[in-house]
């Protein structure tokens, strides 16, 4: 290198060579700074530059004894200060490390790099207090940090690839980093990869446990994994800083809805909207609330609200016609509709709008274009998922093929003895609330919800199993032993429990679709009952395409996907028939319409129950319920909802045709689905 001859643009631009050099190609940079400190003896910036090539080349004690006489030259300067820090840090001289680091964060404390190497050696020593302060400290600053920034601009886009790959190379560098933790789990959770999320929020909580943001997006991915009690463990301690906190005090009266505990999220949900009545998906939760729990004029005041506040919100309007027995009026219609006109409608608006006028249009008897609205709603929605009808078929064929006489012979006797769960399957809209009312109005059994504690379950067996397995969990599960079959069972229970308020000895699981985990059921609680609720295929499958679900059931919102899910609900029904013959107790919906005593007597003899005249006036049952159905089960059965679908039967056609012989063997299966 020619001698800079005092020409300050010349030694700059050494300088800023020797720092790009520095990016990769270390050895380079540091024989390029040591060129510069022999033509200009100690200069500090060549010395950090030097430094830090040292340290990019392993050599940490070269760094440490450039930057230790460094620092005390240059008291003032936050940077050299800092990477003392982190070169004392990297030798293990924690204690050293922590007092140069504390220096550096007091000449310039928006570096969010040297906060989190100071709570790096801060835990290291054992201070986790002054550790969890330090990390608190970086996620302040992190906004200062550029990949972060980055990151979480392509997290607000919706650039989930983009955000990923930029928060993975962060932690490749800084494993600590507590912010880009929990961003990392919030892509981990938008990607659908809620445990990895869950690991990634518990190591960054285990670092930072003062890291709120972090323990509130934890409490989110805990009630979205059916961990109440752990949700709720969460909030209160977020509740206990903050106790008015309305995102902590809403996701509470979530969880609390989640697990039956409606009153105590009604108060929840009527403070909030006393203190701030500006937000119309508040009043929206609080109508839901009051709704399931039976304060139906209340729940309609409650939407009400919102709509004023909010007269585009789809889904306030679809939760009104939710209530079943609501009817709008015409300025509610008109209303409806010049939204609906709107150009900038969002998509999710749309559709439920155009569900909720169809149901308008359907108590108002306009059954055709009641019947266009429907199709638009469902094509809206079904443009938003993933359902393929195949890959159901396939699923049931396996399962056809997999759980034989055989196999179920060979597991005799297997699982828990419990007989508390009364199971209740098959497709929604098929009076399986109905009969959960019966069950629940008799003094030995307990109305739950739809559980989702069997879905847990297969997750965690397929996890279990190979990730090139057509049908891991169903592999995992033939593996079991009996041991495994009843630690299974008693799973089950333990993780139901929090459902059951009361000492009745049985309860109920309405989860329609456990019909596609009939065989887990029946190997891990043996002694559990098993109820099909059967409607007429046209008016069960119609019903579904006019329902706009919560979440789940994808196949409903095409009449072609509907029927084919109808048809494989059908066969595999009809394979169980046929290799544990009685094991499942059927209940059709028009002969409970018919004969309404002598089907519950029937329902109750199979649950080992003895008749009770209160089953009979269910509809005074008050409990919590929580389906589209909630309002009509508490009135008595009426035979004119039966064949309700016959008004839009010249739009039925598709339906009718892929169900083809299930429709004209109604009530039982075709003599061809029988194993």
């Amino acid at each position: 290198m020619r001698a800079p001859d005092d020409a300050t643009g010349t030694l700059q631009q050494a300088l800023q060579h020797t720092a790009r050099l520095l990016q990769n190609q270390p050895a380079l940079a540091a024989e390029q700074a040591a060129e510069i400190l022999k033509v200009v003896p100690e200069h500090p910036a060549a010395l950090h530059l030097l430094a830090a090539a040292r340290s990019a080349q392993g050599d940490t004690q070269a760094a440490i004894d450039i930057l230790t006489p460094l620092a005390q030259a240059q008291p003032t300067w936050s940077f050299a200060h800092a990477d003392l820090g982190v070169a004392l840090a990297s030798a293990g001289r924690h204690h050293e490390a922590i007092e140069s680091l504390r220096r550096a964060a007091a000449l310039k404390a928006d570096l969010p790099q040297v906060w989190r190497a100071l709570a790096d050696s801060l835990h290291a020593v054992g201070d986790h207090a002054a550790a969890d302060a330090a990390y608190t400290q970086h996620v302040q600053h992190a906004t200062h940090d550029p990949r972060l920034l980055a990151a979480a601009a392509a997290l607000a886009e919706n650039r989930l690839p983009d955000a990923e790959t930029l928060l993975r190379e962060q932690l490749k560098q800084a494993p600590t980093d507590v912010a880009a933790l929990r961003m990392s789990a919030e892509v981990a959770a938008r990607f659908g990869r809620h445990d990895e999320a869950r690991q990634q929020l518990e190591h960054c909580l285990a670092l930072a446990p003062s890291f709120d943001a972090a323990r509130f997006n934890h409490a989110l991915i805990l009630h979205r994994s059916n961990q109440p009690e752990q949700a709720l463990a969460e909030i209160d301690r977020l509740l206990s800083t903050e106790p008015a906190h309305a995102g902590y005090l809403n996701l509470k009266a979530a969880v609390l809805c989640r697990i039956g505990d409606y009153e105590p999220a009604i108060r929840i949900y009527g403070e909030l909207v006393a203190s701030d009545a500006r937000h119309p998906r508040v009043w929206m939760s609080y109508g839901h609330a009051l709704k399931t729990a039976g304060h139906a004029d209340r729940a309609i005041e409650a939407y009400r609200r919102g709509l004023a506040l909010e007269p585009s919100c789809g889904e306030i309007w679809w939760s009104l016609a939710n209530l079943k027995t609501f009817r709008f009026g015409g300025d509610d219609l008109a209303t409806m509709r010049q939204q609906y006109a709107r150009h900038d409608l969002n998509e999710d608006d749309r559709l439920h709008l155009a569900f909720a006028i169809g149901k308008a249009l359907e108590d108002a008897a306009e059954y055709e274009p009641s019947f266009q609205h429907y199709a638009q709603a469902n094509a809206l929605r079904r443009g938003q998922l993933r359902y393929h009808a195949e890959d159901t078929s396939a699923r049931v064929r396996y399962i056809r093929q997999r759980y034989t006489h055989q196999f179920f012979d060979a597991r005799a006797g297997m699982g828990s003895e419990a007989r508390d769960p009364i199971f209740i399957v098959g497709l929604p809209r098929a009076g399986s609330t109905l009969i959960e009312q019966i069950l629940s109005s008799h003094s030995q059994v307990e109305g739950t919800m739809e559980l989702p504690e069997i879905t847990s379950i297969t997750r965690v067996l397929r996890e279990r199993g190979e990730a090139e397995s057509d049908a891991p969990y169903h592999d995992v599960l033939a593996t079991l032993d009996a041991a495994a079959l009843r630690d299974l069972g008693e799973r089950y229970l333990a993780h139901t429990r929090i459902q059951r308020k009361t000492s009745a000895p049985l309860f109920i699981d309405k989860m329609p679709n456990n019909f596609m985990h009939i065989g887990l059921i029946h190997l891990m609680l043996p002694n559990a009952r098993i109820i099909d609720a059967r409607r007429h295929p046209l008016a069960c499958c119609f019903s579904g395409f006019k329902q706009h679900f919560a979440r789940g059931q994808s196949f409903s919102y095409s009449l072609e996907d509907i029927g084919r899910y109808y048809r494989d609900y059908v066969s595999l029904m009809a394979h169980y028939d046929a290799v544990l013959p009685g094991r499942i107790h059927r209940v059709v919906y028009e002969r409970m319409v018919e004969d309404t005593e002598g089907e519950i007597r029937r329902l109750l003899d199979y649950c080992g129950l003895p008749f009770e005249a209160s089953c009979l006036r269910f509809f005074q049952n008050d409990r919590p319920v929580r389906t589209a159905s909630s309002e009509q089960v508490r009135q008595p059965i009426y035979r004119e909802g039966v064949d309700h679908w016959r008004h839009y039967s010249p739009w039925l056609a598709p339906l009718e045709e892929v169900l083809g012989p299930v429709l004209g063997s109604y009530p039982d299966a075709p003599a061809c689905e029988a194993t």
